[in-house]
């Protein structure tokens, strides 16, 4: 099975899906990441010391396909969606995905709803597609800031037990406490290792597991063999 992971921000892929990717680069699955902008350019020039970040947290969940496309960070509303489209086409081309991995559609970051925007149009189920199955993760300090109003709160359908990589993804976070601003903050900000646990751990109780990662399912093809189909993610 492929997975692609495409989030706006070196960090959001660690943050939404890293136990995941973790969990099924160890079972010999093949992962990417595709990291659409250059996640410093509202704040600093830093961009190769981010990169290395990512590189580095990656290769701890076990993903050594890292993409980063470099467009503008906090700029991606200003910006013809096509041009955001464009490096998730190219990825969902060359790589073929089976699974596509991405942000949730009314996040508060506007990053975050253009790169969802834009997956669903790269992933768009015309014929001869290898995207089978569409899901959005949830990003600490980003989705579950949203309003509270119907039709945008991250209400989950599908969960991915991370009890054995629960400790990976907090190893992977860590590496962004590296970069020129540390993207680590202090508990009880959500990004902070102690709450990242807790949300983990949140959602296994929920689940009877110790650790576990929340998906939005927003397609699922099945196509000859359901049995294959209908197993994991």
């Amino acid at each position: 099975m492929k997975i692609l992971t495409v989030v706006a921000h070196p960090d959001d892929e660690t943050l939404g899906a890293g136990g995941t990717m973790a969990r099924y680069a160890a079972e010999g699955h093949d992962v990417m990441v595709l990291i659409v902008t250059d996640g410093v350019g509202a704040r600093h020039d830093r961009f190769e010391q981010q990169r290395l970040c990512a590189i580095r947290a990656c290769e701890v969940l076990g993903v050594t396909n890292v993409s980063l496309a470099g467009l503008p960070d906090q700029r991606l509303d200003g910006m013809a969606l096509l041009d955001v489209v464009a490096p998730i086409e190219k990825a969902v081309s060359e790589f073929r995905p089976d699974v596509l991995l991405t942000h949730y559609m009314e996040d508060v970051n506007q990053d975050h709803r253009a790169v969802f925007s834009a997956s669903m149009i790269a992933a768009r189920p015309t014929p001869g597609s290898s995207v089978r199955r569409f899901l959005c993760f949830e990003t600490a300090s980003s989705t579950e800031w949203a309003p509270p109003f119907p039709g945008t709160t991250f209400a989950p359908n599908v969960f991915v037990d991370i009890s054995e990589t629960l400790e990976t993804k907090l190893a992977a976070m860590s590496c962004y406490g590296d970069t020129f601003e540390s993207e680590i903050k202090q508990y009880p900000h959500p990004r902070s290792l102690a709450a990242l646990d807790l949300y983990a751990r949140h959602r296994g109780v929920m689940n009877g597991v110790h650790a576990a990662e929340a998906f939005m399912q927003v397609r699922h093809v099945v196509h000859v063999d359901a049995r294959e189909e209908l197993v994991g993610l």
